[in-house]
């Protein structure tokens, strides 16, 4: 065949490939790619990579159960858990071996171990490379039981997962078109420049508000294409592809336009393809860096440490990534699953914090969880309810050592913490949490409104698990 292809030779072979079974969605752009204005040069190189930090978002999707996720070990407190538990409880003696010591005691002597599911992670924690946030959750400013309960500064639409999963990661209401992440990559991308602000913001689970910025638009990559989602079709496997079908789409979507909208769509094209190429460029020789078989979230976070790796070919300082995992909303089967859901996201990132170890990157890198909500103490049979305040993990060399910080709640329900079924009231606000990360990534004082326009409504805009910068 010609290199010169007729339109309607395009059509027929375009209709060849649909047939064959490539599904149109692959023919996508990648979306993250659309909204930058930023040329990609497939020489950029950053320098020799000493000041770079990463945040990297594991969010775990549909609300995880805190309550099974650290657990009352001392005899009073676990016996008011049992009972409230029920079904859903995990047996106080498989708690002995993941109890947790921090260097900051627990509030009022008491004990808490991980659940055994997640016994991965009590090394991290003893050995200094990971802290607890406690009874995070998005809030309006500091809110009392008493204001709750007469609806005063009470965040709309509590205990619904697309509210409270937007609410979370813009620090907004549902609706919103930017997230904390986004908007705290907004003001990295002239520290990164030119070639490296189209690889600011990454997410490695599709499309997400907290990594949308006003100018910073998130870059998609995916772990089953082995990095940047594909602009040009990608066969089924065994199917044929004539290449020089591939290169007049390539050819035809790049192709200057006299009409300003076509020349603006074209445009866009021609970056998508050229981003592509420097990050497959980048990737080409950076092998798996914390891969387990058959777990989605090391995946994810597989393809992330291969990215971090590549940070110089990318020519970055600064990343912000997304990841998900789930779904943890368990209403029924919570004893058969939650501990499945838990002993992946353990190894997957136990796996994760070893590969920035050995890419010697474990004090730039910190990684913190994010949920919808916590769950009801109170357990519906075989599982529980959606909740509001829940705990968290952040990992890194960057952390304060061996230490919770936040709230550790009472035990009960109707009690002090609770605004009913044992749903915790949120001691912790997404932005105070999401603040004390964005410090410790340079975001300056002067700027912090910007990302999180509530945080002047607190005492504090750093909570402290992260080592002065």
């Amino acid at each position: 065949m010609s290199k010169s292809v007729s339109r309607r030779q395009f059509l027929m072979r375009c209709g060849v490939l649909s047939a064959a079974g490539v599904p149109a969605l692959r023919w996508a752009m990648n979306l993250g790619a659309i909204g930058t204005s930023a040329a990609i040069s497939s020489t950029a190189r950053a320098d020799d990579g000493e000041d770079y930090r990463a945040l990297v978002c594991v969010f775990l999707a549909g609300g995880n159960d805190c309550h099974n996720t650290l657990i009352p070990l001392d005899p009073a407190n676990y016996d008011k858990y049992a009972r409230l538990r029920g079904a859903i409880k995990i047996e106080q003696a498989s708690l002995q071996a993941t109890e947790l010591v921090p260097s900051n005691a627990w509030t009022d002597g008491r004990r808490m171990a991980l659940s055994p599911s997640l016994a991965p992670l009590k090394s991290l924690f003893d050995q200094g490379h990971m802290a607890m946030v406690m009874n995070v959750g998005p809030l309006l400013g500091p809110l009392t039981l008493a204001q709750y309960k007469q609806n005063i500064g009470v965040p709309a639409k509590l205990f619904s997962h697309n509210d409270q999963q937007s609410t979370w990661q813009s620090g907004g209401t549902e609706g919103m078109t930017t997230g904390w992440g986004g908007r705290m990559a907004d003001l990295m991308l002239s520290g990164n420049g030119a070639n490296g602000s189209m690889f600011t913001s990454i997410s490695a689970t599709g499309n997400s508000v907290f990594m949308s910025g006003r100018n910073v638009s998130q870059y998609q990559v995916s772990p089953s294409a082995g990095g940047a989602v594909k602009l040009l079709p990608v066969p089924s496997v065994g199917a044929a592809v004539d290449p020089a079908v591939i290169a007049a789409m390539s050819s035809q979507l790049q192709a200057p336009r006299g009409h300003l909208f076509e020349e603006s769509h074209a445009s866009v094209a021609r970056r998508s393809i050229g981003t592509e190429a420097v990050l497959t460029d980048a990737l080409a020789g950076v092998g798996d860096q914390a891969l387990i078989a058959g777990n989605s979230l090391s995946a994810q976070l597989n393809l992330v440490a291969r990215l971090i790796a590549a940070r110089s070919a990318l020519g970055v300082k600064r990343q912000v990534f997304f990841v998900s995992f789930g779904t943890f909303d368990l209403h029924a089967m919570a004893a058969e699953k939650q501990p499945i859901l838990h002993g992946a996201l353990a190894s997957a990132l136990k796996a994760f914090y070893d590969a920035t170890v050995t890419m010697g990157v474990s004090a730039n890198v910190t990684t913190f969880t994010a949920s919808d909500f916590g769950r009801t103490l109170t357990n519906n049979g075989d599982g529980s309810d959606h909740g509001w305040g829940g705990y968290h993990f952040v990992m890194g060399d960057s952390v304060q050592p061996r230490s919770w910080f936040g709230q550790l709640p009472d035990v009960a329900v109707n009690g002090r913490h609770d605004v009913g079924q044992g749903r915790l009231l949120p001691a912790v606000s997404v932005d105070q949490y999401g603040a004390t990360l964005a410090r410790w990534m340079g975001t300056p004082a002067s700027e912090m409104a910007t990302v999180f326009p509530n945080i002047g409504r607190y005492e504090s805009s750093d909570l402290g698990f992260m080592k002065s910068t």
